[in-house]
């Protein structure tokens, strides 16, 4: 069976210790990252623009994002669907505030996460980050 798919974009913040930044929604229990579902029209890019400033309240600069991959796996809030995520990565300081559905943010780091994860994380796109880094 072909589960129905939610379209997201998201963006992967690392700290100076190499911790990637994580965020929790009301109502959930699953960390994941900054972003979410493009308003009609809306390019991914831009989705993942708009979503971090409502989010986190974080002005980025488009051009500072780089494409890390899409993703696809089980979404984390929504039984029976998977969610398909267009992931970028942003190389710069950030200093987030939780704002709009986000309840706790958790800087995690990748090996030894802390907090429950969702599987778009744990399975794809933190394996992706070592591979990134590898070359790096």
């Amino acid at each position: 069976m072909v589960l129905p798919q939610i379209h997201v974009s998201a963006v992967v913040f690392r700290d100076s210790q190499n911790q990637v930044l994580t965020v929790r929604k009301r109502g959930t229990e699953k960390f994941m990252f900054p972003g979410g579902k493009p308003d009609p029209g809306e390019s991914a890019l831009d989705t993942a623009v708009r979503e971090v400033h409502e989010e986190l309240g974080i002005d980025l600069d488009a051009t500072h994002l780089t494409p890390l991959g899409v993703f696809e796996a089980p979404a984390a809030n929504e039984a029976e669907h998977n969610v398909v995520a267009t992931v970028f990565s942003y190389n710069g300081v950030v200093s987030p505030n939780a704002a709009a559905e986000i309840a706790e943010l958790s800087w995690v780091s990748p090996h030894d996460p802390d907090v429950v994860l969702a599987p778009l994380l744990a399975d794809h796109v933190f394996p992706a980050l070592d591979a990134d880094q590898v070359r790096s």
